[in-house]
């Protein structure tokens, strides 16, 4: 009777350390998501800083290529790593979707009343960056 108990106890300690093993695995796997939103963020203000400080199409292309660019190698390293943590997709829609509002607001009334307003674009592409950059500072802080 003791020996099961024994074979129970050393199966049961196995258990543990494995899954301690894997929440290591899980929490050091997680912290790319991190850099992405701060990555992001970066480049969306970068983007908005284009287009609205760098006159004719120019500015849209150079924005919209950088924007592209990045967003491109953003999705291959996001599809490369092995591991999210739960509730991911919720996050990430929620990053998308304050992004796109504020992106939209910002792009919208500066191009209408404030082209080339340095006084505008500069806190605008700051507010645009905000949902990447505090994302990636909450998400280090799980």
């Amino acid at each position: 009777m003791a020996e099961y108990a024994s074979k129970d106890a050393v199966a049961a300690m196995a258990a543990l350390a494995r899954a301690q093993e894997l929440g290591s695995t899980v929490r050091d796997g997680t912290k790319w998501y991190a850099w992405y939103q701060a990555i992001f963020g970066g480049a969306a203000a970068v983007m908005v800083l284009s287009i609205g400080l760098i006159g004719g199409p120019y500015g849209v292309g150079i924005g919209c290529g950088i924007w592209t660019t990045v967003i491109i190698g953003l999705s291959v390293y996001a599809a490369r790593q092995r591991v999210a943590r739960l509730g991911f997709q919720r996050r990430h829609a929620s990053l998308i979707i304050v992004w796109g509002l504020l992106y939209g607001g910002v792009l919208s009334a500066g191009l209408i009343w404030f082209p080339g307003v340095v006084a505008w674009w500069v806190p605008g592409a700051l507010l645009v960056a905000l949902p990447g950059l505090i994302g990636g500072y909450l998400e280090t802080r799980r």
